[in-house]
């Protein structure tokens, strides 16, 4: 993709040429060398991403920094940091979290990686370039040692180590450090047959997964590993939302509920999609760049990785956009996804924002929410498509009290007691069963409740990205924390680019907050309250609407 390609460097030259003034140049701090990252800090990770940026732009050819001497000894600035800060065993310390890190180490030696296997691509390089060759080659090679020390926190480490452990291998020759992978990759792929990886992070580690695998493939010479890849490649083209951001309420970590654009992706499609032939690859490796111009967005960063694949650099396609229309029940994943036109809806297992409707700029996000002894809000234990194409939720909240303990415990210091020995008191039980349907125009949400009788519950819709709830009565402009208590009827909420219709509401008690009640709401969010006390069956028409 020529095109993407040229953006792409021009970025990278900005970011470089933007790089010089986060450089310290005080000889009288420790810090000497180093680039800050976007809080001040400075460390290894900040500034090796950013010599490898500079070191991108200096070797290309095209790139009006090609040789600069000024970059030249910037980098070398920061590589002489980067080795004062490599520890003895060759790790590096992620200074605001991590200490002798594994994992982080893996992370820096990953960035250096295509700069390294480019710089020993060229023939007879010069000098100056033999010179950034070599000190490269030795923070890799220290770091990619210091590996077999191990150690790590998170599912995506083990394979951000393994990655970096095997491709040293290859580089160096060093059988112990492929073994050394090997032992990781016993543990078996986390990525499920959906293509979902263990943390869900749609916004984040599923990319950095992808970026290992494929590191794998290439080191181990093993295009296995390019199949997870596919699979989650495939999953996340139902990913996207109407506003071209990632959907991320599913994450179990960090970038939950973040607004995350698809950027991160753009090499591993582009990559798989020539080297597999798909052309819905292709089309989304555009998509993204149309989504990077929309939202002014910066190219990703990896130039050095198309000058080592310049087959990407001259591949082209007319073919452009994600799915608009479809449904995806991921069963292991616990997720459905399905679009039509304009807008999504997200149904999800084991959360209490179980529901999601994103409408151009509206966003929809449904709990349903009280107490039931230790519970605050229905949580789906089981979640299954029907033969109608509904999707079912259920939970059982089971109901027990402690008993006294039939002999005299060693202790009364109440925390000191093996309370998980005491007999219980079991029973009520309070069944919740809800059931997202498409419809015409639309979805159907029908929410029962059954078991206990006289407990106040409401169901708690927070939307994002509204001007105004509308009733039959009345118009409310919206400004942020609004809370509404509806007791009936039809009504809207609404933008100058979208509306989204509701009804009929339901309210019989007022009861939306308390020390006993549900998860509190969802800051920042215009909230519509429905409300009853158990048990109730209601349906609610939900019309998303461009």
């Amino acid at each position: 993709m020529r095109a993407h390609y040229e953006r792409i460097l021009h970025d990278t030259e900005g970011r470089a040429e933007r790089a010089l003034r986060k450089q310290c140049l005080r000889g009288d701090t420790p810090w000497l060398g180093a680039f800050a990252q976007e809080d001040g800090v400075y460390q290894a990770k900040s500034t090796i991403y950013q010599v490898a940026g500079m070191l991108a732009v200096w070797c290309n050819g095209d790139s009006r920094l090609f040789h600069s001497p000024l970059l030249l000894e910037r980098m070398h600035l920061g590589l002489d940091y980067v080795a004062r800060v490599q520890h003895e065993n060759g790790l590096f310390d992620y200074v605001t979290c991590n200490f002798f890190s594994a994992p982080d180490t893996a992370f820096c030696v990953a960035k250096l990686l295509p700069a390294l296997r480019y710089l020993r691509t060229l023939d007879s390089p010069d000098a100056e370039t033999a010179r950034l060759r070599d000190r490269v080659e030795d923070i890799v090679h220290r770091g990619a040692r210091g590996l077999l020390e191990g150690g790590f926190h998170t599912p995506n480490h083990r394979w951000a180590i393994a990655s970096v452990l095997a491709m040293g291998g290859r580089l160096f020759g060093e059988d112990d450090l492929t073994e050394a992978a090997g032992q990781y990759l016993r543990e078996g792929l986390d990525c499920n047959a959906d293509g979902e990886y263990a943390e869900k992070s749609a916004g984040n580690y599923n990319a950095v997964n992808n970026d290992a695998m494929l590191l794998l493939s290439e080191a181990l010479d093993d295009p296995a590993f390019e199949e997870p890849v596919v699979r989650n490649l495939h999953m996340m083209l139902t990913y996207w939302e109407p506003d071209d951001s990632v959907f991320t309420a599913n994450s179990t970590r960090f970038d939950r509920d973040r607004r995350v654009y698809p950027d991160q992706y753009y090499l591993q499609y582009l990559l798989l999609g020539v080297r597999r032939g798909i052309p819905a690859f292709l089309a989304m490796a555009n998509h993204i760049f149309r989504v990077i111009e929309a939202h002014r967005l910066e190219a990703p960063d990896v130039l050095m990785e198309l000058m080592l694949r310049p087959e990407l650099i001259a591949c082209e396609s007319d073919a452009c956009g994600t799915p608009q229309s479809y449904r995806a029940f991921y069963r292991d994943s616990g997720i459905a996804r399905v679009r039509r036109g304009g807008w999504t809806c997200t149904v999800m297992r084991g959360k209490s924002d179980f529901l999601y409707v994103h409408n151009g700029t509206i966003k929809l996000m449904v709990k349903l929410g009280g107490s039931f002894c230790e519970h605050r809000a229905f949580r789906a234990e089981t979640m299954e498509e029907d033969a109608s194409g509904a999707f079912h939720l259920h939970q059982t909240m089971r109901g027990w009290y402690y008993l006294p303990f039939d002999e005299k415990p060693p202790t009364s210091d109440w925390w000191q007691m093996d309370n998980a020995k005491r007999k219980k008191k079991l029973g009520p039980d309070m069944d919740i069963d809800i059931t997202v349907r498409e419809v015409s125009g639309g979805l159907q949400l029908e929410v029962q409740t059954s078991g206990v009788e006289g407990a106040p519950w409401r169901l708690e819709l927070a939307f994002g990205g509204i001007e105004r709830i509308s009733t039959e009565h009345m118009t409310m402009p919206v400004h942020g924390d609004e809370v509404l208590v509806l007791r009936d009827g039809d009504f809207e909420v609404s933008c100058p680019a979208s509306v989204m219709r509701l009804g009929p509401a339901f309210g019989t008690h007022h009861f939306t907050e308390g020390k006993e009640d549900s998860e509190a709401k969802t800051p920042g969010a215009a909230t519509v309250y429905l409300t009853d006390y158990t048990p109730f069956r209601h349906v609610l028409l939900i019309r998303p609407e461009g």
